[in-house]
């Protein structure tokens, strides 16, 4: 075996003999990896040196030497740091152990496997085992290690599906606060906007921006920021979509908290005429949508007692059952264009993001005919969350997808978006986005990842404008390698992932970020006990 330490110490080599003698690489020096991964890593590295040490034992059971632990250690490791090579004297039935499929080894997974490096020391010592019995006691060990480690990965995923998927009591209290206070404060029944300002719903004069939630805390940090960085709050305007349920809290909650001089209105989907006539295509796919997965999927228990499938692919199945993937509030956004039908141009906005600055100037943004301005997520710095390719999403394993897409096209993202519903209604952008769907469906939901950004990067493909990244961050809800520093340099910071910030699974390092735009002395998030951490 060689191992080579970098003399930056970023990498460290392994080179062990015949099948297992692949690189591996263990990066502990990138400032871009998650605490998660640098545990993983150092649990790694760590079990590396460990196996190094382990085969110095080799040398005693086999007669070879007589050199203590440290010793050997030290005339195995000292040689190649310093540049120079030495043979292995690894006992080639190691290997032949090791290389055998598992069901072919001697394993017996029971009590009786050593649960330490210690444990299995004393045993090699104590009985003078030959490298065969050395190799199968090994592999019992590391295939026990692989066993916990699964159920330990499997178990974060469910507490993390529920936790994401369940509606904190604090956000339900606070509906059912507003709720009340609509039916009893005349109010919190005022008309959004005022009778005057009418006018300006439909006046291309002004900046739109669409916000469709139906968390009215998500909600109202969304248009706070937008409003508070804004250099001519006067002529924004934030079109707020919500569901019937949350209809009369999120009236309330802007009729008592004016962000004049902006304009706020607040619309429920079953307000829009567009959508109670006919058939909406929409609809009709969440509700097929919804009757496939049920199936398909099978609930979180059976879910999880799968013990043959790879833990992410148990991951992406809980993800499944989670209700904003079978949500018209997720969807209906392909319909923009009939939603608004005055208007020319709109800025999408996610609930889960923080307005940072001014964003008039993305109306002076030429999109060269194309529909949709967003961030492309293949380049950048941050290669955890900028490596993001239409091969990250869609399933190119299945031929409908692989022969109609490039999997190595750059990927955008859904959150911060500038559309332009003129260009827009020139194509057939939502009726592919359905046919899309529909194939999906077909298919067994196996032609993409959950979410509408899949079907949205088939239906935008070819209508796509890059801008410049700093318009929107991405990653806040996955992954906490993103400074504090980098993200408040952002014009709009995105919370995507499970770690919502209304969440107790926030990270706390970028949770103030959002909860700057809290006021907890008001007296509904007061009552409510929704507090800062």
């Amino acid at each position: 075996m060689q191992l080579h330490i970098s003399p930056s110490l970023r990498h460290v080599t392994v080179l062990p003999a015949k099948g297992v003698r692949e690189f591996i690489k263990v990066k502990i020096g990138s400032r871009r990896l998650s605490y998660r991964m640098v545990f993983y890593s150092l649990l790694f590295f760590t079990f590396l040196l460990r196996f190094v040490f382990v085969l110095t034992a080799v040398d005693t059971i086999e007669g070879q030497t007589k050199c203590s632990t440290i010793g050997c250690l030290g005339k195995k490791l000292g040689p190649q740091i310093l540049g120079r090579r030495l043979e292995a004297t690894v006992p080639e039935v190691i290997y032949q152990v090791l290389e055998e499929p598992d069901n072919q080894s001697e394993i017996q997974l029971g009590p009786e496997i050593p649960q330490t490096l210690e444990d299995f020391v004393a045993e090699m010592k104590d009985g003078r085992s030959d490298a065969k019995t050395f190799a199968v006691k090994l592999k019992a060990m590391v295939t026990l290690f692989q066993q916990r480690t699964r159920t330990a990965k499997i178990q974060e995923y469910l507490y993390r599906h529920v936790a994401s998927s369940s509606i904190p009591k604090q956000l339900h209290c606070l509906a059912l606060r507003l709720a009340n206070e609509h039916s009893t404060n005349a109010n919190a029944r005022l008309q959004l906007p005022d009778a005057e300002f009418v006018p300006a719903l439909v006046d291309n004069s002004f900046f739109h921006f669409v916000l469709i939630s139906d968390n009215v805390l998500a909600a109202s940090v969304v248009a706070s920021s937008l409003v508070h960085n804004s250099l001519r709050p006067e002529r924004v305007v934030l079109h707020v979509i919500t569901d019937r349920k949350t209809y009369y809290p999120m009236q309330a909650w802007f009729s008592l908290h004016s962000l004049t001089p902006a304009i706020i209105e607040v619309k429920a989907l079953h307000h829009f005429d567009w959508l109670t006539k006919g058939k909406v295509p929409v609809l009709e796919a969440m509700e097929k949508d919804q009757k496939v997965r049920s199936q398909f999927r099978g609930g979180s228990s059976a879910i999880v007692a799968n013990n043959t499938e790879q833990p992410k692919v148990i991951a992406a199945k809980l993800q499944a059952l989670s209700p904003k993937y079978n949500s018209v509030m997720n969807h209906i956004r392909i319909h923009l264009p009939e939603l608004f039908p005055s208007l020319n141009k709109v800025v999408f906005l996610d609930d889960d993001i923080v307005v940072q600055t001014d964003l008039s100037p993305l109306w002076d943004i030429e999109m060269n005919g194309k529909v949709n301005g967003a961030v492309e997520t293949c380049i950048g710095e941050d290669k955890f969350v900028m490596s993001k390719r239409f091969k990250s999403y869609l399933n190119f394993s299945h031929p409908l997808i692989a022969n109609n897409f490039n999997p190595n096209e750059c990927a955008w993202a859904y959150g911060m978006n500038i559309f332009d519903l003129e260009a827009w209604r020139k194509t057939s952008i939502s009726q592919t986005y359905h046919h899309w769907i529909e194939e999906n469906l077909k298919s067994d939901l196996s032609l993409w990842q959950l979410g509408t950004l899949p079907p949205g990067l088939i239906a935008f493909h070819g209508h796509t404008h890059s801008i410049d990244p700093f318009w929107h961050m991405l990653g806040l809800g996955y992954q906490e390698n993103t400074t504090v520093a980098d993200a408040e340099s952002a014009g709009v910071i995105h919370f995507n992932g499970r770690a919502k910030p209304w969440l107790d699974i926030a990270f706390p390092q970028l949770r103030p970020l959002w909860t700057k735009y809290v006021d907890f002395s008001d007296r509904f998030i007061k009552g409510c006990h929704i507090r800062a951490s």
